[in-house]
């Protein structure tokens, strides 16, 4: 078994070891994750955060021993990088540019410097809504955790994993986590709705906020109205998701 680590700012995760391929996921800078396979030019790798595997560019990452990987994946509390847009000095003495989230702590294996606002730890719930809204007119991009383009379960996984909390992946894998509350009324700030298709399928996830507001990634991450029957959207003066469930995660 080989292990790896993400030394670039952000790196896709593709469906298939093709760059054409659907981006099913982002590696932020200082992820890692063990190596599954690998080809001359591809990667299959397994995230050790939230376990989603895909292909990655061999040129987009850096093997790392086997201690160095059970180093990072026994640190009993994160240190993250707080800023929408911190940096890094390699080795090189250069700037590198990474995004809210980062997992600064891994910043001695890549022989990196890191001097930003960080944080560490679990974080009050409170707090959620304050880091969701630094995300707010963000783009939506299929697959994406930054503030440069981010998709629904990609901003709540992101949000909760800046204040100490793990989420999984995809709406519907977020929706099994948490407990269910029967009535909207229920729910306090911080606390996530999803929404599903015609057939049934939950495919969005958007974050309770106070006076029955969601914060959200449709479009560009976004503020409605949400209501028992789902999001409304006072532009469109119509509802664009229905309501599912609403979870408690916290």
């Amino acid at each position: 078994m080989q292990y790896g680590i993400c030394n670039l700012s952000i790196v896709p995760l593709r469906q298939n070891p093709d760059d054409t391929s659907e981006m099913v996921t982002q590696l932020l800078y200082g992820d890692h994750f063990k190596v599954l396979e690998q080809r001359k030019f591809w990667s299959k790798i397994r995230i050790a955060f939230d376990t989603i595997e895909g292909w990655v560019d061999n040129k987009q990452f850096t093997i790392i021993s086997e201690a160095d990987y059970f180093q990072t994946e026994n640190v009993s509390e994160t240190r993250l990088s707080s800023d929408l847009v911190s940096f890094i000095s390699p080795s090189n003495n250069s700037l590198m540019p990474i995004v809210a989230g980062s997992s600064i702590q891994n910043t001695g294996v890549l022989n990196h410097i890191f001097d930003g606002h960080q944080i560490q730890g679990v974080q009050a719930k409170e707090k959620l809504i304050h880091t969701a809204l630094l995300y707010l007119n963000s783009p939506f991009l299929q697959g994406g955790k930054s503030p440069f383009g981010i998709d629904a379960p990609g901003l709540t996984q992101m949000v909760y994993k800046t204040n100490g909390y793990q989420l999984l992946r995809t709406a519907q894998d977020q929706s099994k986590q948490g407990e269910a509350l029967s009535f909207i009324e229920e729910s306090e700030a911080g606390d996530l709705a999803f929404f599903d298709d015609s057939n049934g399928i939950i495919d969005h996830v958007g974050i309770i906020m106070q006076d029955n507001y969601i914060i959200h990634a449709f479009g560009n991450v976004r503020i409605d109205r949400i209501d028992h029957t789902g999001i409304f959207n006072t532009e469109l003066k119509n509802y664009t998701h229905k309501l599912r469930v609403i979870k408690k995660i916290i």
